[in-house]
């Protein structure tokens, strides 16, 4: 038999049991749709992570308050030993000579209210380098004035959102709202900006720094953000951080992240959750090829005549085998190409449902789940296909 006849030979027997073929093939197909849909769901959670912190720019340094790291003994209470303050601030600002720029950071929420409408909302405070920093852009009006830091003023700036939801139709720019107790002249409306590292910066008010802190009754900054000069002095702009804060505070207590190492840290965990859900749904395809074995079983017991007819014609167990595996990978091949459309079509929907999930299955999650599914119905194929060569054919004529 050559392999041309082996394979119309493997379809027609196909054919001949259309509804069991089609629900083997099905099995292979949900299960290769469940592994392109689910890799889809972690890529694209990963790539709308690194696309946020992206978004604020590669050159980023930021200094937290408090040390993140395991000692021996007891652990503390009440905090961190030294607030992060604005003197410390404004130390890294002049001591730090990779530093461009630098944005102290206090975050809060409070209502803001204009006439009977009133919205509870994140209370940014911060600075003017923060629209820079933050690669935020103004729709109306202008930004935070450039005062000193330890400097307040009853200024606030809007996000679209808070804006819109406040003032509707009118020009917000000039108009007194109250955020908390505190009346504040708005001056600028940012442009929409969406999700910021967690964050609407549409529904978002911001205001000087110092203002911030004393409308939230705190002393320390919850951040502090540094945009500096170039890619290459990130790692000797976070040690002179280190250095000066440590000489500061008498201890090394503060924790100093860099956007690299934040984006490489969340792209292996999303990585690696990727690959998790994509063995998960492995699992179905085993599932599919227990199915197909079945199948193969039921088809050899029911074909014993035609083996037999086979051998008598001269046909070896080699050729017997290739049939009968032929039949199995074709029903899991055209499992798998019905499984990659499924999910390419589900993948399709949930990208149109929500735009903002990058969702795209990798390269790697597409070709691992056709493979496997190509060698699901081979090695399942192999013990039907095993037991129809050993069938006697004198036997096998007579149909036992």
């Amino acid at each position: 038999m050559r392999p041309l006849d082996v394979l119309a030979f493997a379809y027609r027997a196909l054919r001949g049991h259309r509804l069991r073929t089609a629900l083997s093939l099905l099995g292979v197909a949900i299960g290769v749709a469940a592994v392109v849909t689910l890799t889809a769901l972690g890529e694209g959670a990963r790539r709308y992570v690194l696309g946020q912190f992206a978004a604020v720019g590669t050159n980023m340094v930021i200094v937290l308050p408090g040390k993140t790291e395991t000692t021996g003994g007891m652990p503390g209470f009440g905090g961190v030993a030294h607030e992060l303050t604005l003197e410390d601030a404004l130390a890294v600002s002049r001591g730090v000579h990779e530093a461009d720029k630098l944005a102290p950071m206090v975050v809060g929420t409070e209502t803001v209210t204009f006439g009977e409408r009133k919205r509870q909302v994140a209370l940014f405070g911060s600075s003017h380098e923060a629209l820079e920093v933050r690669r935020l852009q103004m729709a109306l009006g202008r930004f935070l004035p450039p005062l000193p830091w330890d400097r307040g003023a009853p200024v606030a700036v809007l996000g679209t959102t808070l804006a819109h939801e406040l003032f509707h139709a009118q020009d917000p720019v000039g108009q007194v709202v109250r955020v908390g107790d505190w009346r504040m002249r708005v001056i600028g409306v940012l442009e929409p900006r969406g999700q910021q590292l967690g964050v609407d910066m549409d529904d978002v008010v911001i205001v000087p720094v110092a203002t911030a802190m004393k409308m939230l009754n705190r002393r320390g900054l919850f951040r502090l953000v540094i945009q500096v000069r170039s890619y290459a002095e990130i790692e000797r702009a976070k040690q002179a951080i280190i250095h000066l804060l440590a000489e500061r505070h008498g201890e090394e207590d503060v924790t100093v992240i860099t956007q690299d190492a934040v984006m490489s840290a969340f792209s292996s965990i999303l990585g690696a959750l990727t690959m998790a859900l994509g063995g998960i749904a492995a699992v179905s395809l085993a599932v599919a090829g227990v199915g197909i074995m079945n199948v193969m079983l039921v088809s050899v017991s029911e074909r014993t005549r035609e083996v037999g007819l086979l051998k008598a014609l001269g046909a070896g167990r080699g050729q017997i085998l290739a049939t009968f595996l032929t039949e199995a990978i074709l029903i899991s091949s055209a499992g798998g190409l019905l499984g990659l459309g499924l999910g390419w079509s589900a993948v399709l929907l949930l990208v149109t449902l929500y735009p903002a999930l990058p969702a795209a299955p990798p390269l790697w999650a597409v070709l691992a789940a056709f493979s496997l599914a190509v060698a699901v119905g081979a090695v399942f194929g192999v013990l039907p296909a095993r037991r129809a060569t050993r069938l006697d054919p004198v036997l096998a004529l007579a149909g036992r």
